[in-house]
């Protein structure tokens, strides 16, 4: 009997929310975004690394992602000069990538940022990566694209099964 291999999801949140539903134009049921991943990629734990926000309304969205079998990685947030909220998490979701190596075969980020160049660039050349994910092929940064190689899929080409329908 062939073992499965063992697949972790990597998520950068505010990535894939902004360029969904701000840049796209689309909202994603994470419920169902979950277990698409379960489905089509084999993936056993799929980390969610978001700011951490204080508030009811968050607190229901960090349930909410729980429930839908997401392990969530905070990262604090501050309010930058420019009033806006800040919690990078790159160097956060690179850190546990690289804890966690050992645990998983093969690996899928989702995100469209090309400061993850080096771990797609590093996962690839160890034969752990599965995919990079874009959430919106047009603001996919071209350092990514050009360390996924082959490697990338693009988030909308799973709209009609990912979208949130109220």
């Amino acid at each position: 009997m062939e073992k499965k291999e063992i697949v972790y999801a990597f998520i950068d949140a505010n990535n894939l929310h902004t360029q969904t539903s701000k840049v796209a134009g689309w909202l994603i049921d994470y419920c169902k975004l979950r277990k698409w991943l379960m489905w089509k990629f084999n993936v056993q734990v799929a980390y969610i690394f978001i700011g951490k926000r204080e508030g009811s309304e968050y607190e229901s969205l960090y349930s909410y992602l729980e429930s839908c079998g997401f392990e969530l990685v905070f990262k604090p947030t501050i309010i930058g000069k420019d009033g806006k909220v800040k919690g990078n998490i790159d160097a956060d979701l690179v850190l546990k990538a690289m804890i966690d190596f050992p645990n998983y075969d093969k690996a899928i980020i989702i995100t469209n940022d090309g400061d993850f160049y080096s771990l797609v660039e590093y996962l690839k050349e160890k034969g752990k990566l599965k995919y990079v994910i874009s959430p919106n092929g047009k603001g996919l940064s071209v350092l990514l694209r050009k360390a996924a190689g082959s490697q990338i899929l693009l988030l909308e080409q799973a709209r009609d099964l990912l979208e949130y329908i109220k």
